[in-house]
């Protein structure tokens, strides 16, 4: 029985020593903007109201950031499977270092959100929340940012890149 709470213990401790990213001390920064249907020019609204909250935590010599995207469409996109408005629909998220010139990326991931837009509530109200990224940085900073990638469909152009406000550093 001693050797049961031994093998307990050794895995207790381990999943102690193991930092989970939930538990990090979070800085987000929310910014939002409204993005036009580029693709349909009909009578009904098609604006589309986006907030994006970037966010960003330091555990030792690693940076870590997540981001949460919640919008509001017009609520006649909701039911569709979005293809019909989206060839493609994605949210980059960065990992950056901010320097003397044009920021560092350090880390980047894109999410196909297409399926996650189109899980929208009936009033065509949604969010989704990114899984979490990390880089070693050392005694460096980092800052989160994002940007979402929509390539609207029937509208002549590939990919637009719509950014949001990045995090302070930490």
């Amino acid at each position: 029985m001693s050797a049961a709470l031994v093998g307990a213990t050794v895995v207790g401790a381990s999943m102690l020593a193991a930092s989970p990213a939930s538990a990090l001390s979070w800085k987000c920064k929310s910014s939002s903007r409204t993005i036009d249907d580029a693709g349909y020019s009909g009578p009904w609204a098609d604006n589309w109201d986006f907030t994006v909250k970037n966010c960003v935590a330091r555990s030792g010599s690693y940076v870590y950031a997540k981001a949460k995207v919640t919008w509001d469409a017009p609520p006649w996109y909701s039911g569709s499977d979005l293809k019909e408005t989206f060839d493609s629909a994605h949210f980059r998220l960065y990992l950056k270092r901010a320097d003397a010139g044009p920021d560092t990326v350090l880390a980047r991931k894109d999410f196909d959100i297409r399926a996650k837009l189109a899980a929208m509530d009936g009033s065509g109200n949604g969010s989704w929340t990114s899984s979490t990224i990390k880089k070693y940085v050392g005694s460096k900073s980092g800052y989160a940012d994002g940007a979402l990638r929509l390539n609207w469909d029937e509208d002549g152009k590939d990919v637009r890149h719509y950014g949001f406000k990045g995090t302070s550093s930490a």
